[in-house]
């Protein structure tokens, strides 16, 4: 008796400012993202492409697809992961993403791995 398939990516990201990109006079503010994506299913599965909405404080979204990440499209075994670190820059101290990738598994199938909203907060500086 065969146990069934089951298609699944677990998705965590953690956020940092990085002010020595940034230029808040000019409403320039940099983050780097750190994301680590999981094969918790039974099937292995590539990492085909990745779709992005980033949305600013101010509520203007930008929208970013291509394909793999950091130039790369990995193949996550059962229980694998795959980190990778990258960046965005927006117009306001505040935002979120919140996006999927594209995974085929091995037997052809297609599912998203969803990517949960997370912020993108500069932090307050005390003087």
């Amino acid at each position: 008796m065969s146990s069934a398939k089951h298609y699944e990516c677990t998705v965590t990201v953690e956020t940092v400012f990085i002010p020595e990109q940034s230029d808040v006079e000019h409403n320039r503010y940099a983050f780097a993202y750190h994301v680590k994506i999981i094969n918790t299913g039974n099937v292995s599965a590539q990492l085909i492409s990745r779709h992005w909405i980033i949305t600013e404080a101010n509520g203007e979204e930008q929208e970013v697809k291509g394909l793999g990440v950091v130039g790369e499209q990995p193949l996550l075994s059962p229980n694998e992961h795959f980190e990778y670190t990258s960046g965005t820059v927006i117009n306001t101290p505040m935002g979120e993403m919140r996006g999927t990738y594209q995974m085929v598994a091995e037997d052809g199938a297609s599912f998203e791995a969803i990517v949960n909203i997370f912020v993108l907060a500069m932090p307050r500086v005390l003087h």
